[in-house]
């Protein structure tokens, strides 16, 4: 499992290293150039998306008590991920400006107010940017704590399972106990009942003998 993990980890790491390199190129190509590169960068991003889709499933996977460092792993990867994100996204950008500023030219670029109105527009399309992925991050994590805290519970009950199972055995062998406790305490009275009768039998018999004994005597007494 751990060996799947690593190597969807090696090719996130060259994904990546593609795509940072690619975004950085963007502003310093030619137009047309620029535009193969923003649609080629945008398929990168969606496969290192799988791939981080791919690492999570896998990750769930792991035995809970090997899953941490799975886990932190994960967290940065979605970071950085997050951060190609953004970057990608400022370079299109500026990207749209340049071609903005080439459909206006020299008119456009003259209008002082327009380029204010731009670059406002710009910031507050950062701004927002910035706001979803703060809410995404934690969203992300707080997903990431649900998924967590449902193992612990699946844990907590199979363990209760466990000691169930436990205590019913535990349960089982006293009854067999219990059973062969009041077997053994039948059989003990039977024995002793007998012993008993016997010892009575034992006393009877010694009194008739005692009794035959003066009998005999007192007869031949009688006879002399």
């Amino acid at each position: 499992m751990s060996s799947d993990f690593e190597g969807y980890e090696q090719d996130f790491a060259v994904l990546t290293a593609e795509i940072t390199n690619r975004i950085a190129r963007v502003p310093r190509l030619p137009p047309d150039e620029k535009k193969q590169m923003v649609a080629n960068v945008e398929k990168q991003l969606e496969e290192a998306k799988e791939l981080l889709e791919q690492m999570d499933l896998e990750v769930r996977e792991i035995p809970p008590q090997s899953r941490g460092m799975y886990s932190n792993r994960m967290r940065s990867y979605k970071q950085e991920m997050g951060k190609l994100e953004t970057d990608f996204k400022r370079s299109r950008i500026a990207y749209s400006d340049e071609v903005r500023n080439e459909l206006l030219g020299d008119d456009g670029n003259s209008s002082e107010n327009q380029l204010i109105k731009l670059r406002e527009e710009r910031a507050h399309l950062l701004d927002n940017t910035e706001r979803l992925e703060r809410s995404s991050r934690r969203l992300e994590a707080g997903y990431q704590i649900a998924v967590e805290t449902e193992q612990i519970g699946q844990e907590m009950l199979e363990n209760l399972s466990h000691d169930r199972e436990k205590i019913q055995r535990a349960r089982e062998r006293l009854r067999e106990t219990d059973a062969n406790l009041g077997k053994s305490s039948r059989v003990l009275t039977g024995m002793l009942r007998r012993i008993i009768q016997n010892r009575i039998l034992i006393v009877i018999l010694a009194v008739v003998l005692v009794i035959t004994i003066l009998m005999a005597i007192t007869f031949s007494v009688r006879r002399h």
